[in-house]
């Protein structure tokens, strides 16, 4: 069972890992160098340690002590007991949800276990807004996707913003980083997979018929703002977009990324129960 220990000095150094959680850059550097990650809330530290990753330690106020108890039973952990107001000083801001947890991270999974059952994935290239990413992942769970693959430069689905809004998705949906940028959708299609582009390029077609008679799948986005590299682009299968109703008059060509992704899942979901 975790150790419960009360703490009510915000600079003790036991503290370290749940430190200043509002600078990116250093949580970065931080939990690189320790190999660990932050899960904030009831709902998705019970989903982190169900999912087999190893606690560090867990950081709650004392009301969520009862809500968590069976969690705590499982680990061995320290958990440090302290004030809503002591929390908020030590990780900069209102922790409304009263419980964080600092888990150990996993080693990823090779790209060829992650495929191996795999018929329909996402593909990201150079998302870096935490959010988006989170988001996708949740959209990809909730719609049907078999695992979500994302290139070397894209944000990180264990920050603490991804996994949050996420709702911890991140720890059951099959994800990993491909290592070759360049030849990352040639890589793919000879695994079997139709890679399709969400491109604004000349030649793409309407995703619905993109999509449709595919048997493996990967759908490629791009980043906020730029979309896809042109090397994606012009490496991937097939080019697609999703038709603006309106979007001449109003001045919208296309969807941001979390909502795009949310659209073209749903879709490759209607084709995967028709094939």
């Amino acid at each position: 069972m975790a150790r419960l220990v009360e703490v009510d000095d915000a600079a003790d150094p036991r503290l370290a890992d749940y430190r200043d959680l509002r600078d990116v850059g250093l949580r970065r550097s931080l939990e690189a160098e320790h190999g660990l990650f932050l899960a904030e809330g009831e709902k998705v530290v019970r989903r982190a340690v169900e999912a087999g990753y190893p606690p560090r330690s867990f950081l709650m106020a004392p009301r969520w002590l009862d809500g968590l108890a069976d969690v705590l039973a499982t680990s061995d952990a320290p958990c440090f007991v302290v004030s809503e107001s002591l929390a908020e000083e030590v990780t900069g801001f209102h922790v409304h949800r009263g419980a964080l947890a600092s888990l150990r991270r996993l080693p990823l999974p090779a790209l060829d276990e992650v495929l191996r059952e795999a018929r329909t994935v996402v593909v990201l290239e150079d998302l870096v807004d935490h959010t988006n990413v989170g988001a996708v992942v949740r959209n990809a769970a909730a719609l049907g996707v078999d695992a979500v693959l994302l290139a070397p430069r894209c944000a990180d689905p264990l920050y603490r913003r991804a996994v949050k809004v996420a709702m911890g998705a991140v720890f059951a949906m099959p994800w990993t980083r491909l290592s070759d940028w360049y030849d990352a959708l040639p890589s793919l299609s000879a695994r079997g997979f139709t890679t399709v582009a969400l491109s604004l390029a000349e030649d793409s077609e309407d995703l619905e018929a993109a999509v449709a008679g595919v048997d493996r799948l990967a759908l490629v986005l791009g980043g906020e703002g730029h979309g896809l590299s042109e090397r994606w682009t012009d490496t991937a299968d097939r080019r697609a977009r999703i038709a603006m109703s309106r979007g001449v008059e109003v001045g919208v060509d296309s969807l941001n990324a979390a909502a795009a992704a949310a659209v073209a899942c749903y879709v490759a979901r209607a084709r995967s129960a028709g094939a």
